[in-house]
């Protein structure tokens, strides 16, 4: 019986960002769910920026997961994501509006907490203060979502279940709102918000979110062993993951593939591969050390090069990225931290024309040689890169989709990256749209 099960049931993906976010997870994440009936949210909020190019046509989205651009897929946000239920409904009315059918196959865990008003009030406040006193900013994207993290950890948050109860609502927000205010108007010299605005704006968006509202863990299992494959989509990247990035100057969830499971509700055993998302040069947005980064001002410079053609600008804020060259030593943290089953490298196309092309082999730390990114952010800040190079190449490859009509010299870069890093390179990017694509090893074939 239990054999006739496991051969019934579905293959299951997690799709995670490696370096610091911004790596091109939602082409990879469209691109595949050609083959599964099922893509989930598990981490993050509306910070994520994922930036889908179907047949020359640009979509942004933030919360919903990107498989809502494929008819027929069902589309999961997990109970490890934190959920602005104005802005998910903002977002659900952008698609709609371009005829992208959304209520029917869209799902929220009923375990989500809510980001409200003064969780943005708040975020916005303190890196405020943190500037005005000199601390200098996180880098956060100003929705809300670090408060809205903590609210869930300190057992006080109002959750998405919480909108079908409007008196629990009521109760549980006024508390909330004291607790909150206290820091606005006094530690944070911000200003106090009113309770009934807040509620209001609330039981509006529950009568839309309840139809939506499921219990997404137990759904996922039973789809999976109905025979569904499952596309688990992570936000941001893994250095910015609150446990194993350049802490602080992270963001507030946990971005690793093991988070999938407690994320989205399911066992770790249904995560069967994980592939890791990686750009073939370095980018950060805001904040933070970053051991490989160019300056990008001077016109004709790789960091510039970097910079314009890779159109470097975040999704969420529209803050330029930082860029360098490929930080190697930096990913394989990531892939002993994920389980890296292969990779895709994204926008190759992007070093297309560079005379020489360098990777990060290593670091030079305070006099000793270290082979792999440190876990202390004033070490990352401290470390000189050590790098190999690579002679480039002039032809394009933009658009090609046959690793053997890459110019010999990328592919030289690629099958160093990948004896160095010791993880399979399975796919690469060679375009914003999802047929530019070079497939070596299918994830849900392999």
């Amino acid at each position: 019986m239990q054999e006739a099960k496991a051969k019934s049931a579905g293959r299951n993906v997690v799709v995670v960002g490696t370096q610091w976010g911004d790596e091109g997870k939602g082409k990879v994440v469209d691109w595949l769910t050609d083959h599964a009936q099922a893509v989930v949210r598990f981490q993050g909020g509306h910070n994520a920026g994922h930036t889908l190019v179907i047949k020359g046509v640009k979509t942004a989205l933030q919360l919903i997961p990107s498989g809502i651009m494929r008819d027929g897929v069902a589309c999961y946000i997990g109970n490890g994501v934190v959920v602005d239920p104005t802005h998910l409904l903002a977002e659900i009315e952008r698609l709609e509006a371009i005829g992208v059918n959304v209520r029917s196959r869209l799902f929220v865990s009923e375990s989500c907490p809510l980001i409200l008003p003064f969780h943005v009030a708040v975020d916005k406040a303190r890196e405020a203060l943190r500037e005005s006193s000199g601390a200098g900013k996180i880098g956060t994207t100003g929705k809300g979502i670090g408060p809205a993290y903590e609210d869930k950890v300190a057992r006080r948050a109002l959750r998405v279940q919480d909108l079908k109860h409007p008196e629990r609502f009521a109760n549980k927000l006024r508390e909330l709102l004291e607790l909150h205010n206290v820091a606005l108007a006094g530690y944070l010299q911000s200003t106090a918000l009113e309770f009934q605005p807040i509620f209001d704006l609330a039981m509006k968006v529950a009568e839309e979110l309840k139809p939506m509202m499921a219990d997404v863990g137990y759904t996922l299992f039973n789809a999976n062993r109905a025979g569904a494959n499952i596309l688990f989509e992570g936000a941001q990247g893994t250095l910015l993951d609150i446990d194993h990035g350049t802490y602080p100057y992270v963001t507030s969830s946990n971005c690793v593939a093991g988070n999938a499971a407690a994320g989205a509700g399911v066992g770790p055993d249904l995560l069967h591969y994980i592939l890791g998302i990686t750009k073939a040069y370095t980018t950060r947005v805001g904040s933070g050390p970053f051991p490989t980064e160019l300056a990008m001002d001077e016109p004709g410079s790789v960091g510039h090069h970097l910079s314009t053609v890779g159109q470097e600008r975040g999704t969420v804020t529209g803050r330029p990225r930082r860029c360098g060259w490929l930080d190697a030593a930096a990913l394989k943290r990531a892939i002993i931290i994920n389980g890296i089953s292969g990779l895709c490298i994204t926008k190759l196309d992007v070093l297309d024309g560079l005379d020489d092309i360098k990777v990060c082999v290593g670091y030079e730390l305070r006099g000793q040689r270290i082979d792999i990114l440190p876990l202390d952010a004033d070490d990352v800040a401290a470390c000189v890169p050590i790098y190999d190079s690579f002679a480039g190449w002039s032809e394009t490859t933009a658009g090609i989709t046959e690793w053997d009509r890459l110019p010999l010299n990328a592919r030289r870069y690629l099958e160093r990256v990948q004896e160095f890093i010791g993880a399979p390179i399975d796919m690469v990017s060679t375009g914003p749209d999802r047929e530019h694509t070079i497939l070596l090893r299918h994830p849900y074939q392999a």
